[in-house]
């Protein structure tokens, strides 16, 4: 009689019914973990062409395999190439201040200037545009509402390419592309494929909010840069740190590790450079915009628990007992203060300086009241803690409204996008053709790439299911990535709030869908067909988004067009 039990997983005995939540689970699609070798399991191997894809080349596997190895770099490299020559073309057009880089640009041009932001005349910003030379920095402080950070990148490339909109946007596109790289390195290593990766990268290079905030002197671009660098070094970290565990681990007399819970439960990881560096990048992100706050939190805890996964996997009997003994501490001391520490040095030029805005908060209230229980505290760490208290009651009470705000639900299908540059030229001026009938339009509009994202809704669906009933760990990354940039604005309901906040969790959106294509094409074992049908599902999803975003590249980029073509690109009547 043939039995129908199924099959003993890792760690069970043979003839073991599964535990009952599995079976209940089942119903809803959930599988076990395929069986693997506990070295695959701890650090598993990137794919390499089949014998049947190299067979089908026609090439020797010595060459293959050179080309898969130049192909680990050679790739991203192609697609940043792309994605940076797209960002950085006409990067001076509009040659205007647009939406919010009337605060940002001027900021950053006080601050490399003389340290600390000024308080700028209401109407300078046609006196930059037509000469800003012969612009003086003002001396009189002013009050601004985001630590210095994103604006010492802004400043940058004023520092290098003058007080124009070219250089006030140059490093943001500088940090646009290399995004765009480290996405598609980030992919590879998450998905263990290098054509994954790359494809990850390339819906980056071809979304359009990511792109317009590529080329806009904003902050939220760079907020997502350091967010997108600290997920890339604790994602090394991670790999680094199952390495070791498997390089402790016995062997047996045939070679194969073997799981052993002294080794599991007692190793000290140690160093872990990777780790450290993601906690200054997290700074970094905190320095930038304080949402920055949210994403570490939830960084933190993530790489807590893949500590976790990594030393059961390894044996480990009391998990969280050794993660708690061995691991938490040092987890938080490589994240929290030396974030801390990072934010405190990026007002480095606030604290030099004795005219910065608060700067003598201070040593006044002590010459007003004789000095009071924090008197034995530095004059400006005192007057930097009363300007953050500040700033954050002005965030929290930031009521007012907006043409433009949104509320968070509708981002993810692109409810309300924010339109930062708008003309509407008269024909044969201004780029308009001569011949057009109607004024022409001329807009830059911070929109995604509309059928990117509304893939997006499916796929986030699809990790989220990847996740619970697969307990599939590249799931849980992608959706902590998307929850910390998202999940935190639901909180600010009564707050002005817009949907180009949403490009710092775009990397992990086009992640998700990366994920999803990854499925649609087939596992590896797939039959010839099954391949074959996913991969022609998968290249028309793929070239419908390019499409999609090379038909709104003149709202990406401020190009005229007949009214009438900007007409038919309205989609959703929000989006006027």
């Amino acid at each position: 009689m043939t039995s129908t039990a199924p099959h003993p997983q890792q760690g069970q005995d043979a003839g073991q019914e599964p535990p009952s939540w599995q079976r209940r689970l089942r119903r809803f699609g959930y599988a076990p973990p395929a069986r693997t070798g506990l070295r695959e399991r701890l650090v598993p191997p990137f794919v390499r062409p089949s014998a049947g894809a190299v067979a089908l080349l026609g090439l020797p596997r010595v060459l293959v395999d050179r080309v898969t190895r130049w192909a680990a770099w050679g790739g991203p490299l192609l697609v940043a190439l792309v994605a940076g020559l797209m960002r950085f073309w006409n990067l001076g057009s509009p040659k205007a201040v647009i939406f919010d880089e009337t605060y940002y640009a001027k900021d950053a041009w006080a601050l490399i200037n003389q340290g600390y932001e000024g308080s700028w005349p209401k109407d300078i910003d046609k006196s930059i545009l037509a000469n800003p030379d012969a612009v003086t920095v003002p001396v009189e402080p002013g009050y601004v509402v985001h630590p210095p950070v994103g604006k010492w990148v802004i400043g940058l490339g004023e520092h290098f390419f003058g007080f124009t909109p070219f250089g006030w946007r140059f490093m943001v596109a500088v940090l646009g592309t290399l995004s765009v790289l480290m996405l598609c390195r980030i992919g590879r290593r998450l998905f263990r494929s290098t054509f994954l990766g790359c494809l990850a990268g390339a819906l980056l290079a071809v979304d359009g909010l990511h792109f317009v905030m590529s080329r806009t002197a904003l902050l939220d671009q760079v907020l997502m840069f350091f967010v997108v660098a600290a997920f890339g070094c604790l994602l090394i970290d991670r790999d680094w740190a199952r390495r070791r565990l498997a390089a402790a681990l016995p062997e047996d007399d045939e070679g194969v590790l073997r799981p052993d819970a002294a080794v599991a439960e007692g190793l000290r990881l140690g160093w872990r450079p990777w780790r450290l560096a993601a906690g200054v990048m997290l700074g970094l992100a905190f320095a930038t915009k304080w949402n920055g706050l949210y994403i570490m939190a939830a960084f933190g805890l993530l790489t807590v628990l893949w500590d976790v996964g990594a030393r059961k996997t390894a044996g480990a009997v009391h998990t969280y007992a050794a993660v708690l003994k061995k691991d938490l501490l040092p987890a938080f001391t490589s994240l929290v203060p030396v974030a801390l520490v990072t934010y405190v040095a990026s007002w480095t030029g606030w604290i030099a300086s004795d005219k910065g805005y608060f700067r003598n908060w201070a040593a006044e209230q002590d010459r007003a009241t004789g000095g009071g229980l924090w008197s034995w505290m530095p004059d400006w760490l005192r007057s930097l803690w009363h300007y953050e208290v500040e700033v954050y009651n002005f965030h929290v009470n930031l009521t007012s409204g907006h043409t433009y705000q949104s509320n968070p639900w509708s981002w993810i299908v692109l409810g309300r996008p924010v339109s930062y540059f708008y003309e509407d030229p008269s024909p044969g001026k201004d780029g308009c053709p001569a011949d057009a009938t109607e004024k022409c339009a001329r807009e830059v509009l911070a929109l995604g790439t509309p059928l990117l994202w509304w893939a997006a809704c499916f796929a986030v669906l699809y990790v989220l299911w990847r996740w619970f009933f697969r307990r599939d760990w590249r799931a849980g990354a992608i959706a902590c990535g998307i929850a910390a940039g998202w999940l935190p604005w639901f909180l600010y309901q009564e707050r002005t709030i817009f949907l180009f906040y949403a490009v710092v969790f775009v990397p992990f959106l086009c992640l998700a869908v990366t994920m999803m294509i990854g499925a649609v094409i087939g596992p590896p074992g797939s039959t010839e067909r099954r391949r074959t049908f996913g991969a022609v599902g998968a290249g028309v999803l793929v070239l419908l988004i390019i499409w999609n975003f090379i038909y709104f590249w003149p709202l990406y980029t401020g190009q005229p067009i007949p009214m009438e073509g900007w007409r038919n690109r309205m989609w959703l009547d929000t989006w006027v």
